[in-house]
């Protein structure tokens, strides 16, 4: 009953999609419009993934978590999408709904920050929704920090402020 962390391959990618969409509808849907959440579908999200694994897996790292066998999680990592080369980029941890509050979320952020020092970055960053409260608590909890900077993004329709938080790997 154990989590267990492992490399993602290709293999992952259509389930890491799918997961992926449930967890934004679970987690967003409390501020983001039904419509905006409706769109991409569980195998267009897979698809998307397919196609950033082509182009990014070389300098990109994903890690799944799976429970008795069953993908749970997964976190994705890479360099600082602003160009700085001691920083790595966070760029997403996603759990299966029924799996937050499991310590899931928490092993992947670990494993993702010693990724991070292993591959010789001092600092980690990463975006937050503005308006998902418990992202942005587990975070805090995990030693991140808002770092003042803020972009505005869509999903779907739908405007979704950013805000950067930071730490120290």
């Amino acid at each position: 009953m154990t989590v267990s962390l492992r490399p993602a391959t290709k293999d992952d990618l259509m389930a890491v999609g799918a997961l992926h969409q449930r967890s934004r509808v679970a987690a967003y849907s409390s501020f983001l419009p039904a419509e905006a959440l409706a769109e991409p579908t569980p195998e267009a999200m897979g698809g998307y993934w397919v196609q950033r694994w082509a182009w990014e897996h070389d300098d990109h790292r994903m890690t799944v978590a799976e429970r008795d066998g069953r993908l749970v999680g997964f976190s994705y990592l890479g360099p600082d999408d602003q160009g700085d080369p001691a920083t790595g980029l966070l760029n997403a941890i996603h759990l299966e709904p029924d799996e937050q509050g499991r310590g899931t979320g928490r092993a992947l952020m670990i494993d993702a920050l010693a990724a991070m020092r292993s591959r010789g970055w001092a600092h980690a960053v990463l975006w937050v929704l503005r308006e998902n409260g418990p992202a942005r608590r587990f975070y805090e909890r995990g030693g991140w920090s808002p770092t003042g900077e803020q972009r505005d993004e869509h999903i779907g329709t739908a405007l979704a402020p950013q805000l950067r938080y930071s730490r120290e790997v």
